[in-house]
């Protein structure tokens, strides 16, 4: 991988991971602590986690884009496992925005629904930290003989 492609891939990363992290255990916690409603709060949430699904979706994309060998043929096999947890960040992102997130507005079973999105997002939080801890792994040196 080009030195400018592994560094707008940790940054994809660290973008991706970091924002999971503010919006998912600072913002929204703080929403709920904060505003007047319950109903309030989680009208608000529920803007946040849309805009986090975008972030997370571009993140992945960029990070699909910097990892391909030639700028038309992408490497599917990043010897360092990444992009399986790429691929499946990026997929939960979209499943909880647009199979889950609905069901939680419409309040159907809330309970169930919500349970899958958290479980979803914790999913997706851990995806794009195996991501980032992947990519700023230093590079092993092979053991050289005496």
């Amino acid at each position: 991988m080009a030195p400018w492609k592994a560094r707008l891939a940790v940054l994809a990363a660290a973008l991706w991971w970091g924002s999971l992290t503010a919006v998912g255990f600072l913002v929204v916690p703080m929403l709920f602590a904060s505003l007047g409603s319950p109903a309030q709060a989680g009208q608000m949430a529920a803007k946040l986690f849309a805009a986090q699904t975008w972030v997370g979706v571009g993140c992945g994309m960029l990070l699909l884009m910097a990892s391909s060998a030639r700028e038309d043929a992408p490497r599917m096999d990043w010897g360092n496992g990444a992009l399986v947890y790429v691929l499946a960040g990026m997929l939960l992102a979209l499943l909880q925005e647009f199979a889950v997130a609905p069901r939680i507005v419409l309040r159907q079973d809330l309970a169930l629904w919500h349970g899958a999105g958290t479980a979803m997002y914790a999913a997706q939080w851990l995806c794009a930290l195996v991501v980032l801890w992947r990519l700023t792994r230093p590079a092993t040196s092979s053991p050289t003989s005496a």
